[in-house]
């Protein structure tokens, strides 16, 4: 195999009239789905050459989903850019790529927006409608799959860079198959399942419920961001749909028990709740579990830039509240996952922290037109002699249990030093939301005024939680600002946003 639409294929020549994609506009079966990805594939054929990068500007729907699809067929990659993100930085986004044509439901909006930099001229828009008219050439088709190659780029998703310009991760076909091989027969993912799309289509999350999907023939239920601000809707939608499986960033699960959606409602299909992006905190596993006690729960972990995860960990049915946070577990097969120091020597003690680094098919191609940071993030493994061996420097802390699992420790640059001390971040953030009367904090470093603060949805007020926290730490460690806020301000991707609170 060497072309993730032999899923697609597979799948809609196998059960070609079950229900593959569904949004709260309808649904396209398996040959639908088909049929319209390759009318998009021939439309984009005469238009530009496989292997070029190929933007769509268009909100999350099943339209959406064919025409990445349609993208594909073309031979060329994705660049999904959803309007949340930002003028200024989707056409950042645009130039960075090197996008020649965009496929739009709203070319005069897509334009203006792609161009807000000033740039963008050189941009043909054009119409979803019209690639959906066009008649699938599958001698075209055909030849174009002929040329294409397992590691031909797929998608491109977009991260935050550490200068303010966002990176562009850049993954190849064979990445995502290998993942694939393994992720949705370790999870018990089959034909029977309907997996609930909270992810943006340019977050890799979306990755594993689209490829899972297609490649077992389950109904992939497309998630309105829009969803996720009445709760009411959202609980009446998956129970509705019979969702049974959750691959949800943190934020996304952590808001349906902030807003008491439990009280309203508890979805009766759910069998299976997997989550990554940041640390869960404890209570808010503690009520899902206590409403599924029977569903499986998954801490996932990894960055973009290995292709979704590297590891995973089975969180056990009888798991007590309180304490340290998940572990996230050990590598997924055909992965390598481990550990650096300061001097690049491998950490393989316990409790002892490095930096944690990957190995494998798993690594995505680097950063597209971006050199430089790709020889930064993706360098020589000094682990490996005699030949050469690429590995990616994921910037997280970590340290191995005695049992031999995998802990997160926080990020190398979420550390910081406060007056001669040295404070994790997340160490904070953990007593944070184990204070009564939080209902969801984070915390983050004000270099400006050097100081640290803390930010919270609760009950209590700022005395009582200063209180509260000099309890569970160390003086120092206690924020010297705190402050109540309405909600957790989070970015598109559904993290916390932490840049937000500090102006940036």
């Amino acid at each position: 195999m060497k072309n993730v639409l032999e899923y697609l294929e597979h799948t809609a020549a196998r059960v070609p009239e079950k229900t593959a994609v569904t949004d709260p506009e309808g649904s396209m079966t398996y040959a639908e789905l088909e049929s319209c990805a390759r009318k998009v594939g021939t439309f984009l054929a005469g238009k530009v050459r496989p292997g070029s990068p190929v933007g769509l500007f268009l909100d999350k729907s099943k339209e959406a989903y064919a025409a990445m699809l349609g993208i594909v067929y073309a031979g060329c990659f994705s660049v999904y850019l959803s309007a949340d993100q930002g003028k200024l930085r989707l056409s950042k986004m645009a130039k960075i790529a090197g996008l020649s044509l965009v496929l739009t439901d709203r070319p005069r909006e897509a334009a203006e927006v792609l161009s807000a930099d000033g740039e963008g001229s050189g941009i043909a828009y054009e119409k979803l409608e019209d690639a959906f008219s066009c008649k699938a050439d599958d001698g075209i088709l055909s030849g174009i799959r002929e040329r294409q190659l397992d590691t031909d780029p797929l998608y491109c998703n977009f991260t935050s860079g550490s200068t303010g310009t966002p990176k562009g991760v850049l993954v190849c076909h064979r990445s995502v198959i290998d993942f694939m091989d393994y992720f949705p027969d370790l999870f018990g993912i089959t034909e029977e399942d309907v997996i609930g799309n909270q992810a943006p289509f340019d977050f890799d999350v979306s990755v594993k419920d689209i490829y899972s999907s297609l490649k077992t023939g389950a109904e992939l239920v497309l998630i309105p961001r829009k969803y996720f601000t009445v709760i009411t809707k959202l609980l009446d939608y998956l129970d509705d749909k019979k969702v049974t499986n959750l691959t949800w960033a943190v934020s996304a699960l952590c808001l349906v028990v902030q807003f008491k959606g439990f009280t309203y409602k508890v979805p009766s299909a759910i069998r299976r709740v997997m989550f990554s992006g940041e640390v869960m905190p404890d209570r808010f596993l503690k009520a899902w579990m206590e409403q599924y006690p029977d569903a499986e729960f998954v801490n996932l972990y990894g960055p973009s830039e290995i292709t979704c995860n590297c590891t995973y960990y089975r969180v056990p049915k009888d798991k007590e509240p309180g304490g340290k946070a998940l572990p996230v577990g050990k590598a997924f097969p055909n992965e390598r996952v481990f550990l650096l120091d300061e001097e690049n020597h491998e950490i393989t003690e316990p409790e002892k922290t490095g930096e944690i680094c990957v190995t494998g098919t798993c690594l995505a191609l680097g950063y597209l037109n971006a050199p430089e940071a790709t020889e930064k993030a993706f360098c020589a493994c000094p682990l490996t002699s005699g030949y050469p061996e690429r590995m990616y420097r994921t910037g997280d802390l970590g340290y191995w249990r005695e049992d031999g699992q995998l802990c997160f420790a926080g990020r190398s640059d979420f550390q910081i030093k406060l007056f001669g001390h040295r404070i994790e971040l997340e160490e904070v953030e953990i007593a944070l939301n184990a204070a009564p009367g939080v209902s969801r904090g984070f915390c983050v470093f004000n270099r400006e005024k050097n100081r640290l603060e803390g930010y919270y949805c609760g009950e209590t007020d700022t005395r009582t939680l200063k209180g509260e926290l000099l309890k569970l730490l160390p003086q120092y460690m206690v924020p010297s600002r705190l402050h109540q806020v309405p909600e957790i301000p989070v970015t598109p991707n559904g993290k916390i946003d932490r840049k937000k609170v500090l102006g940036q």
